[in-house]
């Protein structure tokens, strides 16, 4: 299984194109491309952000770990979250708060997509 890290990745997207105040449907904002998973910035601030993420399946995301809790939410497919060595499966609508300082990984075992949400206030 590939290892990615969305983050430091040439198959990434990091954009901020959304208009404010329109509707859009989330799940169509981004696509699935063959080997890749790609990230879309919906919100960015210093105290924290909102992308949506599809994996290609087969992908995953590199072992990390978050000083902030992470809200995940699958809204297309089903994704293998591991927190500290756990594994859990997420259908479309189910989600996850994976904890600060939890080491964890994200993958694909078919092809999903995800809104990911980190709020790094009241860690003062």
């Amino acid at each position: 299984m590939a290892s990615k890290n969305i983050f430091n990745s040439p198959t990434s997207l990091e954009n901020s194109d959304l208009e404010k105040a329109q509707q859009f449907i989330i799940v169509e904002i981004i696509e699935y491309v063959p080997n890749s998973v790609l990230i879309k910035t919906i919100i960015k601030k210093t105290t924290g952000n909102v992308t949506v993420v599809s994996f290609d399946s087969g992908e995953a995301l590199t072992e990390k770990i978050s000083p902030f809790d992470t809200f995940i939410q699958v809204i297309d497919g089903t994704a293998e979250i591991i927190i500290d060595g756990k594994s859990s499966f997420l259908d479309t609508g189910h989600s996850i708060i994976i904890p600060a300082h939890s080491r964890n990984t994200i993958k694909a075992n078919v092809r999903f997509k995800m809104i990911s949400t980190i709020i790094k206030s009241g860690y003062e």
